[in-house]
């Protein structure tokens, strides 16, 4: 692993898969993509029509553009999980399983959180000095290194819209004046 892995949690990871199109992220970042074993198990346990993200999770990391990596039980990153996910300090809420692997695997490796869920990976982000980046931060780059046409943001980002993924914006345009662009 390097430094600017990135660990993709559930909900940035499905936006791709539910619409079929992981192309962006393995060329974006080839040798640098990782699911914490949480991830896979997250993904794994969905059934009906969704048990078809498993499929394509499987053939990520057959094609070898992904890795799978879990922890050990008696490591630093697995204490700093179980203080998210399951044993959290009085006064502490618990943040998913899949979110708190992905910031403690981060946190060990210095790689990058790829996740959705700022709400309850903010506090983490900031307290780990974490570098981040979100499924629409991930289109903008794919956009703005040429690898996606505007309309092909669009198209994208209203198909993940479709399949009940929280982007931040309506739409890639409204997304792209929201930060100023």
């Amino acid at each position: 692993m390097t430094d600017e892995t990135l660990f993709f949690d559930t909900d940035c990871i499905s936006a791709f898969l539910w619409i079929d199109d992981t192309s962006i992220i393995t060329k974006l970042y080839k040798g640098r993509i990782a699911f914490p074993m949480q991830v896979y198990k997250e993904i794994s346990d969905c059934r009906g029509l969704a048990a078809v993200l498993k499929e394509r999770i499987d053939i990520l990391i057959k094609n070898n553009d992904a890795i799978l990596i879990d922890m050990d039980i008696d490591s630093e990153e697995y204490a700093l999980f179980s203080e998210m996910a399951i044993f959290p300090p009085k006064g502490q809420k618990v943040i998913g399983k899949g979110e708190a692997s992905c910031i403690a695997l981060a946190k060990k490796y210095n790689g990058i959180l790829a996740s959705n869920n700022f709400r309850d990976t903010k506090k983490y982000i900031e307290k780990y000095k974490l570098k981040y980046t979100t499924t629409a931060d991930i289109l903008l780059e794919a956009y703005r290194k040429e690898m996606i046409t505007f309309e092909k943001a669009e198209e994208m980002w209203k198909e993940m819209l479709s399949k009940r993924r929280r982007l931040g914006a309506n739409s890639f345009e409204a997304y792209l004046k929201m930060k100023g662009i």
